[in-house]
């Protein structure tokens, strides 16, 4: 048999072609599966430490250790929510405030269109009423597809919840499998990667929890300075946005910006998209390199790339997914000494005399990384 490396440049790429085309036309079919499997993976991950007190510490059997891990989980998530939900009733109740600054701002915007473009408000409410019976054409699309995004988060919360109770109550099975998968001399090695994988991954996905939390409190103290209303929602709504990097913040911007400006008008508008520029440059250069540092060292290119094509696969759960997935391939490239090519290109450019931090995974296991 041919060895690899043997192969001409053409064959070798067209299999990589291949392979590509065919993990993501799986990941298209498998989306109501693979989606919750891969999310719970990370919490896993996540909620390692915690399974492995309750049951070396405590005493408790594995399966009641990662009850009661998922159980705390799903306690912590909905505090969020019930909160998330008492911010929304306040703004509910001030709909019919929000609906008459809406109105008086839509006659401002005719006003300010007929004096500087020369059409009417008579065209201007036909243009509307002929864009609202489109939409009112294609509503029962619109309804169907709400109550199908409905039904599918709360499959894809049943299997989440149901996959990480599994995968923390069978973690040593699935570790076994994969160090007796490969052949005995790569046994060490990929002992290594798991740790290296699960090292990395926990520090990343705290310190993103860390970085919510600091954009979050940094929001609401800024929007309640300002004396914007609602200013605790809004600091909610960007810290949990926040999470998938470069699409989150903007969104949560656009929604910020249109209950403010519903809420207090153009003047404040301006206040809080400046409050928007201050918190995420903040954020970018100095709680990100601080608070996530360089544990996940994908090069910004391949990044946006991975979160664009996350979207187109998975919706939100791919764009938050993309990023710990990447970091995860690039450790694995990194050791193999095939795919390293691969590593380098999922990377960042090293930059010169940087000292390099040394982490002690085990006895005879050590993860460096940059400072």
């Amino acid at each position: 048999m041919k060895n690899s490396s043997s192969q001409p440049f053409n064959a070798k790429l067209a299999i990589v072609l291949f392979s590509i085309i065919s993990l993501g036309y799986l990941a298209i079919l498998g989306r109501t599966i693979l989606a919750p499997l891969l999310t719970s993976f990370l919490l896993a991950i996540l909620l390692l430490p915690l399974a492995n007190f309750l049951e070396q510490k405590c005493r408790l059997k594995r399966s009641m250790a990662s009850i009661i891990s998922v159980v705390l989980m799903i306690a912590v998530i909905c505090s969020i929510l019930f909160f998330l939900a008492n911010q929304l009733t306040d703004l509910w109740q001030d709909w019919p405030l929000l609906k008459q600054q809406g109105e008086t701002s839509f006659h401002e915007l005719q006003h300010w269109i007929s004096s500087n473009f020369g059409v009417n408000a008579q065209k201007q409410i036909e243009y509307v009423k002929e864009g609202a019976s489109k939409v009112l054409s294609t509503s029962a699309v619109f309804v169907g597809a709400t109550l199908l995004t409905l039904s599918t988060s709360l499959l894809f919360l049943f299997f989440l919840l149901l996959f990480t109770f599994f995968l923390l109550n069978y973690r040593r099975v699935l570790f076994s499998f994969l160090t007796s998968v490969f052949e005995e001399q790569h046994t060490e090695k990929v002992g290594e990667i798991v740790r290296q994988i699960q090292y990395i991954i926990k520090k990343y996905i705290t310190g993103l929890f860390l970085q919510m939390f600091i954009v979050t409190s940094l929001m609401m103290l800024v929007l309640w300075i300002l004396g914007v209303k609602y200013a605790v929602l809004l600091g909610l709504i960007t810290g949990i946005f926040n999470i998938i990097p470069y699409i989150g913040i903007f969104s949560a911007l656009v929604i910020s910006v249109l209950i403010t400006f519903a809420t207090a008008g153009a003047a404040k508008v301006l206040l809080v998209i400046i409050a928007f520029i201050a918190v995420h440059t903040i954020d970018g250069n100095v709680l990100m390199p601080l608070v996530v540092g360089s544990k996940v060292k994908i090069n910004a290119l391949f990044a946006f790339i991975g979160i664009v094509v996350g979207e187109m696969v998975w919706g939100i759960s791919g764009m938050f997914l993309c990023i710990p997935y990447l970091a995860m391939l690039k450790i694995i490239f990194d050791r193999i000494d095939s795919l390293k090519p691969w590593g380098i290109l999922l990377g960042g450019e090293d930059k010169p005399n940087k000292k390099r931090k040394v982490y002690r995974l085990s006895k005879n296991i050590k993860l460096e990384e940059q400072e």
